[in-house]
């Protein structure tokens, strides 16, 4: 996912420092990979269930961590960078200012009450589609289960603009971009704005 557009304001810098929920990656490990984009097959189907949780698994957390800093991305599913596996990794303030850090394999969206459906409309990025922001209708709040990388059942909830990222990331796993979610014509405006702008990160050139 992308950073959150110019001109929305919940992540304006707060009066106090951030609290910052989750464990820092190291940095030093991993290498960046480019960022597969609208049209990569990869994207467009559901992503496998992770049975093994090894160093591979771990070596994968490690390049989305980096990759998504070298591409300032504030959420990035395996699939970005043309892995089949079900897996993202976040870093993402909510709009209290907190940032949370963290990752989370096989995630499911747990089901909200209607009574706790309060929808957000808001402008949405996304690093498969570089360049573009269109506004977009989430649940402001969202809680994921599944695992981390070394098996151990974890669940991960989040409000505001993290939610939003909770939401989008899983998108991703199960195959959808939000263009999908948008009208045909908003859709089309997303793709126009990709087509008009040149990405800050590497990418990779679909076929």
């Amino acid at each position: 996912m992308a950073e959150q557009h110019e001109h929305q304001t919940a992540t304006d810098t707060p009066a106090e420092p951030l609290r910052v929920v989750g464990e820092e990656p190291d940095t030093s490990r991993g290498t960046v990979q480019p960022i597969t984009v609208v049209g990569n097959p990869v994207l467009h189907r559901a992503c496998r269930t992770v049975t093994e949780f090894d160093s591979t698994l771990a070596e994968l957390v490690d390049d989305m961590f980096v990759s998504m800093y070298a591409a300032e991305g504030v959420g990035l599913a395996a699939n970005q960078i043309g892995v089949d596996a079900r897996v993202f990794v976040y870093d993402c303030p909510d709009d209290e200012g907190v940032r949370h850090v963290g990752h989370i394999v096989n995630p499911e969206l747990e089901e909200l009450h209607a009574s706790h459906r309060q929808l957000d409309e808001s402008p949405e990025g996304c690093l498969s589609v570089p360049g573009a922001y269109a506004d977009l209708a989430r649940p402001d709040y969202a809680a994921v289960i599944g695992s981390d990388k070394d098996g151990n059942k974890i669940r991960v909830e989040g409000t505001g603009f993290f939610a939003r990222c909770l939401q989008h990331e899983t998108d991703h796993l199960n195959g959808y971009l939000y263009i999908d979610r948008l009208s045909k014509r908003d859709r089309k405006d997303a793709l126009r704005q990709m087509a008009e702008s040149t990405p800050k990160y590497e990418t990779v050139p679909n076929d």
